[in-house]
This record gives C-alpha cells, sequence and structure tokens, in this order.
C-alpha cells in the first residue's frame, strides 16, 4: 500500500509508485541468491500471460498456455489486508522509491518518509509491477524481509524475491491479466 509519484524523463506524473532512477539489475541480484521460481504443470482454465496468485498456496502463477506456469513463492497481504479479485498490470518499475503510507507509519513510526530506490532498506525491492488496484502491487523485497515470503506479511502487495521479480517483470505486459483466488 504505496502512495509515491512516478518520474520518468521530464514527466511526472502522481500514482502509487515512483522511480526516480534506473539501476542495473544486477545489483539487487546477488551471487549465491538462487531463484525460487519453477516451471509447473497447471491445468487451470486461465488463459496464456495471466497472472494467479493463490493466496493459500501462497503461490504465484504466470500461465504460458502449454499446460504449464511458472511458480513463484510469495507473501501476501496479511489477515483483512489481502485482496481477492481481477484487474490488470497497469506499470512496470525497476528500483521504485518507496513513500511509507500513512497506515505503515502508524505502525512504524521510525520509518523514513521516502525511502530512495536502490536503497538496501527500500520495501519495494528490485522492481514493483503496479495494479490497477489502489496502493497495491506485486514487488521485491529487502534482504532482511525475504523471510516473510511464505508467509500473510504484507500491507497487500504481493511480495516477492528480488531475483523472482525481476524475472516475472520480463513475463509481464502492461495489461496483463491478475486474479487473486483463496
Amino acid at each position: 500500500m504505496y502512495k509515491q509519484r512516478i518520474m520518468l524523463g521530464r514527466t511526472a506524473n502522481t500514482i502509487r509508485f515512483s522511480t526516480a532512477l534506473f539501476v542495473s539489475l544486477a545489483t539487487w541480484v546477488t551471487a549465491g541468491e538462487a531463484s525460487a521460481r519453477e516451471f509447473v504443470a497447471f491445468s487451470q482454465s486461465y488463459p496464456a500471460g495471466t497472472i494467479v496468485i493463490k493466496q493459500s498456496e501462497r503461490r504465484l502463477y504466470f500461465t504460458t498456455g502449454t499446460g504449464t506456469a511458472v511458480r513463484y513463492p510469495i507473501a501476501i497481504g496479511r489477515a483483512g489486508k489481502a485482496w481477492q479479485g481481477s484487474t490488470f498490470v497497469q506499470g512496470k518499475y525497476f528500483s521504485p522509491a518507496w513513500v511509507a503510507p500513512d497506515v505503515v507509519r502508524r505502525d512504524h513510526p521510525h520509518l523514513s518518509s521516502v525511502i530512495a530506490g536502490g536503497s538496501p532498506r527500500n520495501p519495494m525491492g528490485a522492481a514493483a509491477i503496479t495494479l490497477n488496484l489502489s496502493e497495491v502491487a506485486i514487488h521485491g523485497t529487502t534482504a532482511s524481509m525475504r523471510r516473510s515470503v511464505g508467509t500473510a506479511a504484507s500491507y497487500g502487495c504481493i511480495r516477492m524475491y528480488n531475483e523472482d521479480v525481476i524475472d516475472l517483470v520480463h513475463r509481464v505486459e502492461v495489461g496483463t491479466p491478475v486474479v487473486a483466488i483463496p
């Protein structure tokens, strides 16, 4: 749940995420980090190129249309914060800056109000896939928050390992359908 600004070139649009700087993806995937993604059989009837979030499994699937999908472990929203339904990818950003929303600041008053993209403390991690929902995205994570993947830990966003969100951001396009199911 993040309200921020996007700055691309000389244009600044107020929306939910901010990227003032594109950094090398290599700075986010350090030596020794292994991907958690895998190709699996997927018999659901979603069209190829759909993101399916199975909350009970704490897994995100990107369907390939060949009876398989790429499966990634994720963290979902805490009780009362997870969303269900359908939406679509609104944007894709590398190294987004983060502005703590009011609900996060109330729970964590010690946080900086803005954490720059590329900072090891930035909870957005290496990349963010914004959704057509209010303050919800699929994004990376900090090194200290990696252990939250596989749990219900976020304020509503879908949290992934940095190496996996980088892989996913290259697979999806703006407009990609996203479905979250129990």
